[in-house]
């Protein structure tokens, strides 16, 4: 069963400094239908202009992935963790106990375009960490690029959550298929582009979740930069 999340359904938040779409229920976005989707909490889609932010602010007892589309995004935390984000870098925060951070536009010119993920840990209270990782284009191409998972397998980031998280960048006419054992759900989330999956079009911006579907093909239609979650 596909069921679509499309991107013009989505919250959506404009302050200015930042232009927000949020897949799920978030701060003044309230949607009781749309509350998460497994263990997935959070897709926010943001957009952050030229030398603005999110000053520092508290998290706890989540996982929290950042993926940069276009820009870069500059990160600071009570660790003592500091760095700027690019394309193709993948960040993730577990914030345990509690953790403090902010997450500025590292250009004074251009705006920065980013998704921020928030994932349930499947362990409360656990010490807070970061980690920062970069997945080259060629590793992300034309197939699904593991970007974090429990167990850090084949090189990813670890993540404190039943989740394995894939990325992939498809040219038109590119498909990847990706099997899901008993059990298991997906997320698939359209960051750029047009694909089709398992039959169903997704535009950029739209989600969709999926279960008792124990396969999965995603073809792109043009140009595409997908998401893909593997959930319990």
């Amino acid at each position: 069963m596909l069921t679509v999340r499309h991107a013009a359904a989505r919250g959506h938040a404009d302050h200015g400094w930042l232009d927000s779409y949020h897949t799920f229920s978030f701060a003044s976005y309230h949607d009781p239908s749309h509350m998460g989707f497994r263990a997935l909490r959070v897709i926010n889609e943001d957009r952050v202009q030229p030398g603005q932010g999110f000053g520092t602010h508290p998290h706890r007892d989540m996982e929290i992935l950042s993926y940069v589309l276009a820009g870069g995004l500059q990160h600071r935390d009570s660790l003592g963790s500091g760095s700027v984000i690019h394309p193709g870098d993948v960040q993730r925060m577990s914030a345990g106990t509690g953790i403090l951070h902010s997450e500025f536009n590292a250009s004074k010119e251009q705006p920065v375009h980013f998704l921020q993920i928030w994932i349930q840990p499947r362990t409360l209270g656990i010490s807070p960490s970061y980690e920062q990782k970069h997945f080259p284009t060629e590793e992300r191409s034309g197939g699904l690029c593991l970007v974090a998972s429990p167990e850090a397998e084949q090189g990813s980031l670890r993540i404190h959550a039943d989740v394995a998280v894939f990325a992939a960048l498809l040219a038109a006419g590119q498909g990847v298929e990706h099997t899901l054992a008993a059990g298991r759900h997906a997320w698939v989330q359209v960051a750029r582009g047009t694909v089709r999956v398992n039959g169903v079009e997704l535009q950029a911006g739209d989600g969709v979740a999926v279960s008792q579907e124990p396969h999965l093909r995603i073809e792109g239609l043009v140009a595409a930069e997908i998401l893909l979650f593997d959930l319990a």
